[in-house]
């Protein structure tokens, strides 16, 4: 399938987050709901807008403007002054929630992040339930909401997330700029500000559209090379890729919220297998090795668990992590369905240090019991593993599928 990127951005984060915080310190009132905003000092008179509610919304507040006009404009208004220790924990948090669900995403700002669609793909449907599960998540977590933006551009995604909210998911793809791009007036442009909106006025450019299909060199003559960013921006042109952040020393791991609670080790199996291929994939795309592998787990009653071993040989090999998930997955789990399931390495060593080898070395056997294929030993399972990533990188993420995946999904199309 072609790349699909996620944007999701959380809806008047700092208006939320200062929202939640006061009703968990016992406020009666909460900020969402009515005409409030997250600004400076009103005792200094300085300051300017930093979120809105959507009821000060309908009073004409804009986020940027004064706090000054904005409390002409409504007498009432609540201030609340930010507080940014706690925005950046907010933060974190969210980050951190958002990788378990899947390990592709940057971070691009305090509230907002792109997400790389292809190493859960074969989780979910599709990319719209993908979406509406991490919106999900995000709620029953920490009370707020998000937009979440897909398209196969990253521009695009973003814009797409700006569109109506709060706690939606829209879609714009390439082949829907026309329809729900172009109409819009050149301010709804991503990278498009007020000077840009004003020269493009005197162009008589009023809508992307209108945009879109103005000669180049008109664009650059009177905006330079800003002219044809946004020129490519509102015709949908952008290549870039989502910049996953780079493995810390820590750990490498993945987990995710299932789409339905699994109550049986053989709907468990696929899942970790899934895990353990997009762990693998990253330990090596860091050269890095992990000694410890560990399951999680977190239960429909929402309890969490957790069990972790150490490798006599330090791996990046999805065969070995998978096995040895399973393993753990027997010994850890009670029974009770599971709603969250994830895979994390720890001990991590450079790809480049000298392994020592035991006698006993050898990938981990595990059901099922009538497999064909002999073992491989660690140095080969990682020359194919490399090998693999460089066919997925070059052809695809379906270049190559394990013919266990593709039962499970012909399962899964069966089932729906």
């Amino acid at each position: 399938m072609d790349r699909i990127i996620f944007h999701i951005d959380v809806n008047s984060a700092y208006l939320s987050w200062s929202a939640i915080d006061k009703l968990q310190k016992g406020s009666s009132v909460d900020l969402r709901t009515v005409p409030s905003i997250i600004g400076g000092d009103m005792a200094k008179r300085h300051g300017v807008v930093l979120a809105k509610s959507i009821p000060a919304k309908s009073y004409g507040i804009v986020t940027g403007e004064p706090i000054v006009n904005a409390m002409r404009k409504c007498p009432g208004l609540l201030l609340e002054q930010p507080d940014h220790k706690l925005y950046h924990k907010r933060s974190e948090e969210l980050m951190q929630l958002l990788a378990d669900i899947c390990p592709d995403i940057e971070q691009v700002s305090v509230d907002e992040c792109y997400m790389d669609y292809t190493p859960i793909q074969q989780l979910y449907s599709s990319p719209e339930e993908a979406a509406a599960h991490i919106r999900t998540q995000v709620y029953e977590t920490f009370g707020f909401t998000v937009n979440v933006g897909i398209s196969d551009r990253k521009v695009l995604a973003k814009m797409a997330s700006d569109f109506k909210k709060p706690n939606l998911t829209h879609t714009l793809y390439h082949n829907e700029i026309k329809e729900k791009l172009w109409p819009l007036p050149v301010s709804s442009l991503f990278m498009c500000g007020h000077s840009s909106v004003e020269a493009l006025r005197k162009l008589e450019i009023i809508t992307i559209g209108d945009l879109a299909q103005t000669d180049l060199s008109i664009l650059t003559a009177h905006l330079k090379s800003h002219g044809k960013l946004l020129w490519e921006y509102a015709n949908g042109i952008d290549e870039s890729i989502v910049e996953t952040v780079q493995a810390q020393a820590k750990g490498i791991g993945n987990s995710t919220t299932l789409q339905k609670d699994v109550q049986t080790k053989e709907d468990a199996r696929p899942v970790l297998l899934s895990l353990a291929e997009s762990v693998a994939r990253r330990l090596r795309e860091a050269g890095q090795m992990a000694e410890m592998i560990s399951v999680e787990i977190k239960y429909n009653t929402f309890k969490k668990v957790s069990h972790q071993t150490t490798l006599s040989t330090p791996t990046s090999g999805s065969d070995t992590i998978y096995q040895t998930a399973c393993i753990l997955l027997d010994e850890v789990w009670d029974g009770t369905p599971i709603r969250l399931l994830g895979i994390r390495s720890s001990k991590l060593s450079a790809d480049t240090e000298p392994v020592q080898l035991s006698l006993f070395d050898m990938p981990v056997t595990f059901a099922p019991k009538d497999a064909s294929a002999p073992p491989i030993s660690a140095e080969k399972e990682a020359q194919l593993g490399k090998a693999l990533d460089s066919i997925r990188k070059k052809y695809g993420a379906d270049a190559i599928v394990r013919g266990s995946m593709l039962h499970s999904n012909t399962q899964k199309r069966k089932k729906d």
